[in-house]
């Protein structure tokens, strides 16, 4: 686990500081600690809990395997973030957020893929047979492609969840997650709404050193993630070499075909891989009897949708038209058709 932030950590970077009252979000109340020559101070204990509850969601998706997206244009948090994400291999936005970078998906994947077609330009001697003003265009056109796009090259695939330094700015980022049901994590500031972020860090989200101890933590319980899947990879590849002797045992085969329904009972499935689920809902099924891909696959959109709108209004408004498909598609082991279906239909909305 990693070293648990105090709340005097988070006093002395300056989280605590809110915007002036007048300019105040009354939904971030409950976050408030008091008012103080005219500017809201944050409750750092209900931004410390608030906090230890982002890192165990976050950790939970890096040890799936998938990918989270830090968003940051600010000039005082860019910087930061790029550092911090780039540590973990996480894709990140640092630059202007292009329009439809969720939504129209496959789009900006052609854009990516521009930049490796010009790569192979140069490297096989087409690039030398351009004149010398198509190779100058060239050349403009991959150093804009890597500046606004570079960042995010190695995701394939929409990511299982997206962090962003300050919802306000960040609006059009924000409201293309919601419409894609990816799950949002965020810094969020007094002046924000809290009410459409599915994981909220009360904290100021202009200071330098505010935002730097928060993505400190939070990269953190990515990079512990990673490393759990990692373990748990190098464990599962142990095991199969230990399993090859034993499985030339005839008789060893056929006890396990005989054993009792208890030790063959299947375990749970990480929900998390079909698209617009994330870990809260994933427990929310789970709590409901849902475990693995079957038992999701077997739900009608309007049994999902009943047992998210009982959660709460914060889930009410997903949207679970295709989550029965996709799990029915991985329950098969089809993965790959899986994979190529959440790509070509924006997140898994059809």
């Amino acid at each position: 686990m990693a070293n648990k932030i105090e709340v005097k950590d988070l006093l002395e970077a300056g989280v605590h500081f809110g915007h002036l009252t007048r300019k105040w979000n009354p939904n971030m109340a409950p976050y408030i600690y008091m008012e103080r020559n005219g500017i809201h101070v944050i409750n750092l204990y209900k931004t410390v809990a608030k906090l230890e509850e982002t890192n165990d969601a976050l950790r939970k998706i890096a040890a799936s395997g998938r990918k989270v997206l830090f968003v940051a244009t600010k000039k005082q948090a860019k910087d930061i973030v790029a550092e911090k994400a780039t540590n973990v291999n996480m894709p990140y936005i640092t630059e202007r957020w292009p329009g439809g970078m969720l939504t129209n998906f496959v789009t900006i994947r052609k854009a990516v893929k521009k930049m490796a077609t010009i790569d192979r330009m140069k490297k096989d001697g087409t690039f030398n047979t351009l004149s010398k003003k198509e190779r100058l265009q060239v050349d403009r056109l991959r150093a804009k492609l890597e500046k606004n796009l570079g960042s995010i090259s190695e995701m394939t695939r929409l990511p299982a969840a997206i962090f962003v330094v300050d919802t306000m700015r960040e609006h059009i980022a924000v409201k293309e997650a919601i419409k894609l049901n990816i799950p949002i994590f965020a810094m969020v500031d007094t002046n924000s709404d809290p009410r459409e972020i599915d994981y909220i860090v009360p904290s100021n989200d202009d200071a330098s050193k505010s935002i730097d101890i928060i993505m400190q933590s939070v990269t953190s319980a990515i990079a512990e993630g990673l490393a759990e899947r990692k373990s748990e990879k190098q464990s599962e590849k142990e095991g199969k070499e230990d399993a090859k002797p034993k499985a030339k045992k005839a008789t060893k085969a056929k006890e396990t075909t005989e054993a009792p329904k208890e030790a063959v009972e299947k375990s749970a499935d990480d929900l998390t891989k079909v698209e617009g689920i994330g870990p809260k809902i994933a427990e929310i099924f789970q709590e409901a009897g849902i475990n693995t891909f079957a038992d999701l696959a077997a739900k009608s959109e309007e049994d999902l949708t009943a047992i998210l709108t009982e959660a709460g209004p914060a889930f009410a408004s997903k949207n679970p038209g295709s989550w029965s498909k996709q799990a029915k598609m991985a329950a098969d082991g089809k993965w790959d058709e899986l994979k190529e279906w959440q790509d070509s239909v924006k997140g898994g909305i059809e």
